[in-house]
């Protein structure tokens, strides 16, 4: 089993307003001995936005701003900015968040190249409502309607899309996100992002079985898995750091769960932990706005040991760390290639 070490809980609530009620789910990008943390600041209410921080070395705070990055300007986000991730491919970050307008949680993004300046493009998934997505995901497997249904009774209510990823860089030429319609992770894959019209979702829905690439299979993750961290690029394959979750009498437990895909074809998944990578164990873990919360949304890479930014219990946002190499071993020793 691979060793995972609990750093610490870096980021809590302050007497601010805008992150007075609770700090979590940061987005990560090392530059130089720079982390550019990117984090979910919710106020009373539960009202997000993104605050910042920036650490010196993977742990130590360096500067944090006393008053929000970015924040909700549109209709589309007028609840919240939630759940961020980022990127830079070439000169341009790419900051993905859902969206929530009090009703609706979709994915969303915004590009900057200064991390100062932020051009929103809106929500990029589709929006469909349950009915039409059942008339379009009707020509997959027979299973796929129900499964894909299972938290919704309405028709007229829009399917969540959430936890959109980017990959670090273009793959073949292409830019590539993961992007979560529970209880899968998919895959889309684009020239740019002008592409995500209403007609490449509805023949991406019709086709959606060859766009899933991560389904619960273990225990930890039965009832629905979530992209989590940017792919993290390895000799062996993209390392996949997403969340699995499991239901019990107590609620949802969430854990951080590891995965390895092919370099040149990240649809095709190398192996799996049969375990979770790390679970809720910790005082901040296990308690807070959600209990038993393990919320992985970034990383960066210091020498050889990788350090995992996570939201805890919804409310803190945390450290855990692990050795790159040993961490790429313990998953080829499940290569499903070799069965």
């Amino acid at each position: 089993m691979v060793r995972v070490k609990k750093e610490k809980a870096l980021l809590s609530t302050t007497d601010l307003g805008f992150e007075s009620e609770g700090v979590l789910n940061p987005a990560a990008v090392k530059e130089g001995n720079t982390v550019h943390l990117l984090y979910r600041a919710v106020r009373k209410g539960n009202f997000s936005s993104i605050g910042y921080c920036k650490l010196d070395g993977p742990l130590t705070i360096a500067d944090r701003m006393i008053s929000p990055l970015l924040s909700p300007e549109y209709d589309y986000e007028r609840h919240g900015m939630e759940d961020p991730r980022i990127v830079k491919i070439d000169d341009t970050y790419y900051l993905s968040y859902v969206a929530f307008d009090g009703t609706d949680a979709l994915g969303a993004v915004a590009t900057s190249t200064d991390l100062i300046h932020f051009d929103k493009k809106g929500i990029i998934v589709p929006q469909l409502k349950c009915s039409e997505f059942d008339l379009l995901a009707k020509r997959n497997n027979a299973d796929i309607i129900a499964r894909y249904r299972d938290d919704y009774n309405s028709p007229e209510v829009i399917i969540m899309d959430k936890d959109v990823v980017f990959f670090p860089r273009r793959v073949n030429g292409k830019l590539m996100f993961l992007h979560r319609i529970k209880p899968d992770i998919q895959l889309v894959a684009v020239n740019s992002l002008d592409e995500l019209t209403e007609d490449f979702w509805e023949g991406y829905v019709s086709d959606l079985k060859d766009n899933i690439v991560l389904t619960p299979k273990n225990l930890h993750e039965l009832n629905y898995v979530g992209a989590g961290c940017p792919p993290v690029e390895t000799e062996c394959g993209w390392l996949v750091i997403y969340h699995g979750v499991q239901h019990f009498d107590n609620g949802y437990h969430y854990s951080a769960c590891a995965a390895l895909f092919d370099l040149d074809d990240p649809r095709k998944e190398i192996a799996r932990l049969p375990y979770p990578l790390f679970v809720p164990d910790q005082p901040y873990e296990l308690a807070g706005d959600v209990d038993n919360v393990c919320f992985p949304t970034g990383t960066a890479l210091f020498d050889d040991t990788l350090y995992i930014y996570y939201g805890a219990g919804d409310d803190v946002i945390a450290c855990a760390s692990v050795i790159l190499k040993e961490l790429v071993d313990e998953l080829l020793a499940f290569d499903i290639r070799k069965r």
